[in-house]
């Protein structure tokens, strides 16, 4: 079994429940395409280049296919969930279309595809999201199969709820995975309690908008649930994603203060500086109120690490809204964020937005945002240079190669509380340095990159987290 995955973390998430329901099947991962008996590939809509990514993987399948008719191709995901029969028109030999809400019915799809060789579309929306799935006990899998990194158990991401009910203009999330749905407290600690015994020391739990999990439900709030979730023994870390701002509580912000094993990391998406923007957008906050948002997370957690997304270029974004974007980057200072153009999705409403802006000023805008973003990150990494950090060692560095040398030993990488990757040399004995996998260390930051951090491990008597002792 093969599994290519585009797009965001949960799609991450919904691969990994896939390759689990399928493991009962007598389907193990495989790195190499060519030898799989099924393969899938779980997509993304949110822009229009995911789908050419997607588009452009299945056209090199046509090969794998005439040279063994029983292989079995399956598409999931945001763009199966949008396109469905269209995919099948474009693409005659895949035999599965499978939604976002479609996973526990995978396994019995592949069974009538390999029993009566017939083509499957399923995108019909369940009116429960899955509770827990047991197979995720002691799962081996990882399904970034072949990147020789030994990270598929240390860090794991965790659903905590599907959907969105906000509508912003650009987004077609609420048609692609449905209305807000949350899922009970119970399972979710259930499946962390699951995967802590099998060796993940961090969990990151996902939603389109985490911040008001459990409102139609009538649910723990959020910060409930995060309180909980810290109580967990041997849990170490836990990260979340996405936060809309406009439900971002006092309660959840004091979190970061009062919750010991809650990372020092906010990603709060703002999309534009601009209120007539943001009203367009339909997201539901102006400018002043997001920046007293920040303003309060920086006064309850001061060295809280914030990033954000920016859309460049939407319909009717003039000159001086775009000027209100860059001045709020200088004004918030972000520790980084992403950039995107802005794309016409279907069903979206600002598909039907006139005042598009062309391309060419798109790239200009997109440029000139991620350019001085780069600024302001560097300048933040710089200023950690010196200071100590607590980091999780999560896998090999991937300058594994560049870093070796005499006396340099085994390279790994892991991240600070504030979600900055920290790529360090192991020098002590070699069967210790093998043993770091999983374990928190205490970091001097040397130098300070664009992208990571280097630093060297300090030397004291214990590790933060584990019993073994660490000499440098």
């Amino acid at each position: 079994m093969y599994i290519h995955t585009l797009g965001c973390q949960m799609n991450v998430y919904d691969s990994e429940m896939a390759a689990a329901l399928l493991q009962p099947l007598g389907y193990a991962m495989t790195d190499d395409p060519a030898s799989a008996d099924l393969i899938l590939l779980n997509t993304c809509a949110i822009r229009e280049k995911a789908e050419q990514k997607a588009f452009s993987f299945l056209g090199r399948l046509a090969n794998l296919k005439d040279k063994n008719p029983e292989l079995i191709i399956g598409v999931g995901g945001c763009m199966a969930q949008q396109e469905g029969k269209e995919i099948l028109r474009r693409i005659p030999f895949i035999d599965i279309i499978f939604g976002t809400r479609a996973i526990r019915r995978l396994p019995q799809m592949i069974e009538q595809v390999a029993d009566r060789r017939c083509r499957i579309i399923d995108v019909e929306m369940a009116d429960e999201i899955d509770p827990f799935l047991d197979t995720k006990e002691g799962c081996e899998t990882d399904t970034t199969a072949g990147s020789g990194e030994p990270n598929g158990r240390v860090t794991r991401f965790v659903t905590i709820m599907q959907g969105c009910d906000n509508f912003c203009a650009y987004c077609v999330v609420p048609y692609v995975r449905g209305r807000e749905q949350s899922r009970r407290a119970g399972y979710i600690i259930r499946e962390i309690e699951t995967l802590v015994r099998s060796g993940v020391r961090e969990v990151t739990l996902l939603g389109q908008n985490v911040n008001s999990y459990g409102r139609k439900e009538d649910f723990c709030t959020f910060a409930e649930l995060l309180a909980r979730i810290n109580d967990i023994e041997g849990l170490y870390r836990i990260r979340f994603t996405t936060s809309h701002p406009k439900d971002l509580s006092e309660d959840l912000i004091a979190a970061f203060r009062n919750l010991d094993k809650l990372c020092h990391h906010i990603h709060l998406p703002v999309q534009a500086g601009s209120d007539a923007v943001l009203k367009r957008m339909n997201r539901k906050y102006t400018r002043e109120q997001y920046l007293r948002k920040v303003e309060t997370l920086r006064q309850v957690c001061p060295d809280i690490a914030i990033t954000t997304d920016i859309i460049v270029g939407f319909p009717g974004e003039t000159e001086a809204d775009f000027a209100a974007t860059l001045d709020m980057i200088r004004t918030v200072a972000y520790d980084g964020l992403f950039s995107f153009k802005y794309s016409d999705r279907p069903n979206a409403p600002a598909t039907r937005f006139s005042q598009k802006v062309p391309e060419a000023e798109q790239n200009r805008r997109l440029q000139t945002v991620q350019k001085l973003q780069e600024e302001y990150t560097l300048r933040k990494n710089r200023a950690l240079i010196g200071t100590r950090q607590a980091i999780l060692v999560d896998g090999f560095s991937k300058y594994q190669d560049r870093m070796d040398g005499p006396g340099n030993g085994i390279q790994w990488t892991g991240r600070t509380s504030g979600n900055k990757i920290v790529n360090f040399s192991c020098s002590g004995e070699a069967s210790f340095c093998k043993s770091l996998l999983g374990r928190m260390i205490e970091v001097e930051i040397e130098n300070a990159f664009p992208h990571s951090l280097r630093g060297k491990p300090v030397k004291r008597d214990n590790l933060l987290k584990g019993e073994d002792t660490y000499a440098a």
